[in-house]
């Protein structure tokens, strides 16, 4: 099968379509002929020699994928909802950027009714990044206010429908007029921070009270002011370290607010939690998705052929929502 494996670390450039055995199918596993993959950040990382997949994963790269079921394992439970020739997304370890990928059937959900195929490829990993840690690490709460940073990109377009659709408010930090636009069009109440200073914005939009949750992508520079700009009793979710991986913390302001600092990593984790995840996207999360309120907002596809193009494209920060690969 044609895929996009681990080279030398470097640029797009060092991207390129091979011929690979197909996976074998474990007894757990479901068999998925890929209609679409996403391309993330974390691909980006492991292609830079930053992200090292899993012990026992797949080198081929990408974390998500769309398509048709192909073949069950022996162990897969009877009662898992999954049947040769569904439609289906799934969270991956690896292994997406191919024409065929093998998945824990824990991880693997019916494609939301109504959704373009390609397109529903943009959302097991950001439904499942946005709600393991806004809803479950953070324990958000109906009437709270997050701050999305980045709110153009994959995670952020998904993070302000999905948190306008379960009941929050809405800031987020954009970098162009473009940006701002399209976020609002989406939902949130934007802060150029080209132009504006976040916190004190957050802090007027707030009536001085602050955001009741950060959902942070930047990392180590933002830090401090991440939580100048929060609630007392608000709580950080660092999911991305863009900016940078250390930053300076006053503990004695984070013990005042009673804040909470929360780090995580989706990629790493069990099989098991995944599970517990995508099941929990599937009750929460799905009937957004399936009702139009929570959409798979997609910049650009570029065929698996031109897979360093779409890196390259990725790369620019230009991109509106999710940019997919189609093999």
């Amino acid at each position: 099968m044609r895929a996009v494996p681990e080279t030398t670390p470097g640029g797009p450039e060092v991207l390129a379509v091979v011929d690979v055995p197909a996976p074998g199918l474990t007894p757990e596993g479901v068999r998925i002929r890929v209609r679409a993959a996403g391309v993330n950040r974390a691909d980006v990382m492991q292609r830079e020699g930053r992200y090292p997949v899993p012990p026992g994963a797949s080198t081929i790269f990408g974390l998500e994928v769309s398509g048709t079921v192909l073949e069950l394992g022996a162990a897969v439970p009877a009662d898992s909802g999954l049947a040769v020739g569904d439609d289906v997304v799934a969270l991956l370890d690896s292994g997406g950027y191919a024409e065929e990928v093998v998945v824990p059937a824990g991880q693997v959900l019916p494609a939301p009714a109504g959704v373009d195929l390609v397109a529903a490829a943009g959302l097991p990993e950001v439904c499942a990044t946005v709600f393991s840690n806004v809803f479950m690490a953070a324990a958000a709460r109906e009437g709270e206010t997050v701050l999305v940073h980045g709110g153009t990109g994959g995670i952020g377009s998904n993070a302000i429908q999905m948190c306008r659709a379960l009941g929050l408010r809405v800031l987020t930090t954009v970098g162009s007029p473009a940006k701002a636009a399209a976020a609002r069009e989406l939902g949130a109440e934007t802060v150029d921070y080209r132009q504006e200073d976040f916190v004190e914005r957050v802090r007027e939009l707030t009536d001085g009270r602050g955001a009741d949750i950060v959902l942070d992508v930047v990392g180590g520079p933002y830090l401090g002011r991440n939580l100048d700009a929060l609630a007392t009793s608000g709580r950080i979710a660092v999911i991305a370290t863009q900016g940078g991986r250390t930053g300076e913390l006053d503990l004695g302001r984070l013990m005042a607010k009673r804040a909470a600092v929360i780090g995580t990593t989706l990629r790493p984790r069990p099989v098991a939690e995944k599970s517990r995840i995508m099941r929990a996207v599937q009750e929460h999360v799905w009937p957004h998705v399936e009702s139009g309120a929570v959409r798979s907002i997609v910049d650009r596809t570029f065929p698996l052929e031109e897979v360093a193009q779409a890196h390259e494209y990725f790369d620019s920060g230009s991109h509106i929502g999710k940019v997919l690969l189609v093999p």
